[in-house]
C-alpha cells in the first residue's frame, strides 16, 4: 500500500536559491576583475605563474557562468518527460565544471611550468616583479571578499541547526552538503587564495635568487593543487548523479522521528535520493502493530509524512512514499 499525494505547486524544485546565486555572482565578477588584471600582468611581465594564474581566473570566471546556467534549469517545473524536475541539472554541471578546472587550468599550469624544464632556460626570465606583487594582492582581497559571501552563508546554515563551526564540523558539511553549487564556489575561491599564495612565494624566491626555475616549480604546484580540488569537486558531483542519498545527519533524523510513532512496530527501510540541493526523494517502508483499522492506517500513512515533512522541511508530500510490510496488507 503505497500513499501519493500529487501537488504540482511543491513539484518545483526549490534547488539553488538566492543564497547560492549571491555567492556566485559575488565569485563571476570578482573573477573577472582578476583575470583581466593578471592577464595584463603576465603579458607585461612574462611569469610562468602568472600566466598559470591567468588560466585559472579566467577558467573560474567561465564556470560562475555554466553554474548559473545549471541553477536556471534546475528551477525548470517538473513535466511528463522528467516528473521528477530538473534538479540534477545543478550537479551535471557543477561536473562540467570539475572537469574544466582539471583540463583547463591545472593542465595548462602544469604545462606552462613543464615547458621551462624541457625548454631553453635562459629564454624565459621575469620582468618587473613588483607589478606581479601588486595584481596578485588585488587579486587575494577580491577572492577573499568572495569566499567571504560562499562561507557566510556556508556558517550560516550550520548554526541555524544549532551546531558550533569547527573545523571537523567544516569538514563534514563539505562532505554532506548537497548544494554543490555552494560547495563549488568555495572550493574554487579556496584554491584560487592557495594558487595566489604560491605564486607569490614563487615569484618572490625568484626575485631573490635571480632564478626563474622557482616560478616554472610555482606554475607546476598551481596545477597540482587545481587538479587536486577538481578531483573532490568531480567525486562529489559523480555520488549525486547517480544518485546519492540524503546525508546521515538527515537520515538519522527521519528514523528517530518515525520511531517514536507509537503504532510503527519496525522500519524494513528507508530509500532516499537527492534530486536537487533543496529536492528529495524519500520511500519508506514500515510495519505496523496488528489489528489497525483502515482508517487508522490511513491516519498513520498521513502522520509519517508529516512527521518526514517536519524532519526535512524541504522535501515535498508528492515526494514521498510510505509502503506498509506485506503482513500489513
Amino acid at each position: 500500500m503505497i500513499k501519493f499525494i500529487n501537488n504540482p505547486k511543491e513539484d518545483k524544485v526549490m534547488a539553488g536559491g538566492g543564497e547560492s546565486k549571491k555567492a556566485i555572482y559575488a565569485a563571476l565578477f570578482g573573477n573577472l576583475a582578476i583575470a583581466i588584471s593578471k592577464l595584463f600582468a603576465a603579458l607585461f611581465t612574462g611569469s610562468t605563474s602568472m600566466w598559470a594564474e591567468t588560466y585559472h581566473s579566467f577558467s573560474d570566471t567561465f564556470n560562475q557562468v555554466l553554474l548559473l546556467v545549471g541553477v536556471k534549469i534546475s528551477k525548470k517545473e517538473a513535466n511528463e518527460k522528467y516528473p521528477f524536475g530538473y534538479g540534477r541539472e545543478q550537479y551535471f554541471w557543477s561536473f562540467v565544471v570539475a572537469i574544466l578546472i582539471f583540463g583547463i587550468s591545472g593542465v595548462l599550469s602544469l604545462q606552462h611550468g613543464i615547458d621551462y624544464f624541457l625548454s631553453d632556460h635562459e629564454t624565459h626570465e621575469v620582468e618587473n616583479y613588483i607589478v606581479n606583487y601588486v595584481i596578485l594582492a588585488i587579486a587575494f582581497v577580491f577572492e577573499a571578499y568572495s569566499l567571504r559571501v560562499a562561507f557566510r552563508i556556508f556558517r550560516k546554515r550550520i548554526e541555524e541547526r544549532g551546531e558550533k563551526l569547527t573545523l571537523p564540523v567544516l569538514f563534514t558539511e563539505l562532505k554532506e552538503n548537497k548544494d554543490l553549487v555552494l560547495t563549488t564556489v568555495i572550493v574554487e575561491d579556496t584554491a584560487a587564495l592557495l594558487g595566489i599564495l604560491i605564486a607569490v612565494v614563487a615569484l618572490v624566491l625568484s626575485d631573490f635568487t635571480g632564478n626563474p626555475a622557482f616560478d616554472a616549480i610555482g606554475s607546476l604546484l598551481i596545477g597540482i593543487v587545481l587538479m587536486g580540488f577538481a578531483l573532490f569537486l568531480a567525486r562529489e558531483n559523480r555520488g549525486m548523479l547517480v544518485g546519492e542519498a540524503i546525508s546521515k545527519r538527515e537520515l538519522k533524523k527521519i528514523f528517530d522521528i518515525i520511531s517514536n510513532i507509537s503504532e510503527v512496530e519496525k522500519i524494513k527501510s528507508i530509500r532516499t535520493m537527492q534530486l536537487g540541493a533543496e529536492d528529495v526523494l524519500i520511500a519508506i517502508e514500515v510495519s505496523l502493530i496488528e489489528n489497525l483499522s483502515t482508517i487508522t492506517i490511513d491516519s498513520v500513512i498521513d502522520n509519517i509524512e508529516n512527521k518526514v515533512k517536519e524532519a526535512i522541511p524541504y522535501a515535498s508530500h508528492s515526494k514521498i512514499y510510505v509502503e506498509l510490510g506485506q503482513e500489513n496488507n
